[in-house]
C-alpha cells in the first residue's frame, strides 16, 4: 500500500483498539489518539446514520436505518420499515440526518432514497419507541445521500441532496403547522457525483463544491449563484471538503474516488496576476470507495483533520471491491508540508463469490468488519471532550471512542 508517510501505530485488534502515535511539529501539539471499537449492531446492513438524543434522558442514541439505538447501552427500538431497493444490495435508506423539523422538541430524521428517488422526513413521536410516521419533503431523482447545513448562516437548515443531474436544495421554510421545505436548484453546469461545501473565496459565505467546479454564494439570497468550473474531480466523494488545510489562508479542496482508488486534494494559490489557481496533490491510493469525508479535530491541536475510508460494497463489483475494509484519519503537518494518516480500523480482506451478483457484505466480510457507509457521523458520543466516530454500512453499525492513549514513559 502506498502512502505518503505513517504515523507510528500500535494495533491490538483482539481488543477492538489501534492506537496511533503523532509527533509534534513545530507549534503543533496533536494528542496521542487511541480508538476503541464498540459494536452497536453487528448485522445492521444499513449505511447511514444520525446521532442525537431522541428520547430526551440526558443520554445521546445513535439512528440506523430502521432502528434507533438508546445510548448509553445500545438497546434496538425498531421504529419504521426500510425497504430493499430495486437492487437487493442496497436498502432504501441513504441519509439519516437528525433536526426537530417541527418545533415539537423532538428530534426527527431527514431521510433521502436512490431508487424511490425521494426525500422525506420521519416523525419522533411522543412515544419515540413506537412507530414513526414518514411524510415526503420531494421527489427529485435518485440520491447517493444528502445532508444539513446551515446554508446561509442563519436558523433555517438546508437539505443538500447529491442528486443526478441536479445541484439543489431544499430550505426548511416553516416548522409549521404544516411543515414546508422550500426546494431551489441552481443551473446544472457542476452537477455529477459528489457534493460539498465551505468558503471557497474567502467572502465569509458558504459555497457549493462540485466535481466539476463551485458555486458562489451571492451576497443575496434571491440572487444567482455564480457557477466556476475551475476543477474536475471525476467521481467524487460526498463529502467534498473545502478547508484550508495547509494553512495559507486560502481554502482547499480535499475529495475521493466514490467508485475507484484515490484520495486527493487541490491546493488553492494565485497565479502572478492574482487569479486563483489549483495545484493538483495526491494524499493516498492504497484503498478503494473513498467515498464519504468528514473533517473535525481528532487530536486536539486545534486544527481540522479530516476521517474517510472504504465505503464497503459502494457496488460489489468495481476496483478494490472486496479489499480489507479501512477508516483512516489524515492531518496535514504544515512543517513538513505532508499529509500524514492514522489508523482507526483495519479488517480483512472478503471471502465474496466470484459473482458479484451473490455477494453480501454481512456474509462475506468477517463479523465485525467496519466501513465507512455513506454518512459516517463524528460526534462526542460519550461526553469526555473528544471527537467519536459512528460508523455505518453493509457490514455493521459501530461506534469508535477516541481516547488519550497512554504515553510511552508511563509506568
Amino acid at each position: 500500500m502506498h502512502v505518503r508517510m505513517w504515523w507510528l501505530v500500535l494495533g491490538l485488534p483482539l481488543l477492538g483498539v489501534v492506537a496511533t502515535q503523532s509527533p509534534a511539529c513545530g507549534d503543533e501539539r496533536p494528542r496521542v489518539v487511541q480508538w476503541r471499537r464498540h459494536v452497536i449492531n453487528d448485522r445492521s446492513p444499513f449505511e447511514a446514520a444520525g446521532v442525537a438524543d431522541f428520547d430526551v434522558d440526558g443520554h445521546l442514541d445513535v439512528f440506523c436505518g430502521d432502528s434507533w439505538y438508546a445510548g448509553p447501552d445500545w438497546k434496538r427500538h425498531t421504529v419504521r420499515v426500510v425497504p430493499l431497493g430495486t437492487n437487493p444490495q442496497y436498502h432504501e435508506d441513504f441519509a439519516d440526518a437528525p433536526l426537530d423539523v417541527n418545533g415539537d422538541g423532538r428530534i426527527d430524521i431527514v431521510t433521502c432514497a436512490y431508487f424511490s428517488q425521494q426525500i422525506a422526513w420521519v416523525e419522533n413521536p411522543e412515544d419515540p419507541t413506537g412507530p414513526w410516521k414518514e411524510h415526503l419533503i420531494g421527489r427529485p431523482g435518485s440520491m447517493e445521500t444528502g445532508y444539513l447545513r446551515q446554508l446561509f448562516g442563519d436558523d433555517r437548515p438546508v437539505f443538500l441532496p447529491n442528486v443526478g443531474g441536479r445541484v439543489m436544495w431544499y430550505e426548511l421554510a416553516s416548522r409549521g403547522p404544516p411543515v414546508r421545505w422550500e426546494p431551489r436548484q441552481l443551473s446544472p453546469e457542476g452537477a455529477g457525483h459528489g457534493l460539498g461545501d465551505g468558503d471557497v473565496n474567502g467572502d465569509g459565505r458558504i459555497d457549493l463544491v462540485t466535481p466539476n467546479g463551485w458555486y458562489e454564494q451571492p451576497a443575496e439570497r434571491s440572487s444567482d449563484w455564480t457557477f466556476h468550473p475551475e476543477f474536475s474531480l471525476g467521481v467524487a466523494s460526498i463529502e467534498i471538503l473545502a478547508h484550508d488545510f495547509d494553512g495559507d489562508g486560502n481554502t482547499d479542496i480535499v475529495w475521493g474516488k466514490g467508485h475507484d482508488f484515490g484520495l486527493h486534494w487541490l491546493r488553492q494559490t494565485r497565479d502572478a496576476e492574482g487569479r486563483r489557481a489549483w495545484v493538483h496533490g495526491d494524499i493516498d491510493d492504497g484503498f478503494s470507495q473513498v467515498h464519504t469525508l468528514h473533517s473535525a479535530d481528532f487530536d486536539g491541536d486545534g486544527r481540522q483533520d479530516f476521517v474517510t475510508g472504504k465505503r464497503i460494497y459502494a457496488h460489489a463489483a468495481e476496483p478494490g471491491a472486496t479489499d480489507a475494509p479501512c477508516i483512516y484519519v489524515f492531518r496535514f503537518d504544515r512543517s513538513s508540508a505532508r499529509w500524514l494518516k492514522s489508523v482507526v480500523y483495519e479488517g480483512e480482506p472478503a471471502n465474496a463469490p466470484a459473482d458479484a451478483r451473490l455477494r453480501d457484505a454481512l456474509q462475506d466480510f468477517a463479523r465485525g468488519s467496519a466501513g465507512t457507509g455513506l454518512r459516517m457521523v463524528v460526534r462526542d458520543l460519550d461526553g469526555d471532550g473528544d471527537v467519536d466516530l459512528v460508523t455505518p454500512g453493509k457490514s455493521g453499525l459501530y461506534w469508535f471512542e477516541n481516547q488519550p492513549a497512554p504515553r510511552a514513559d508511563s509506568p
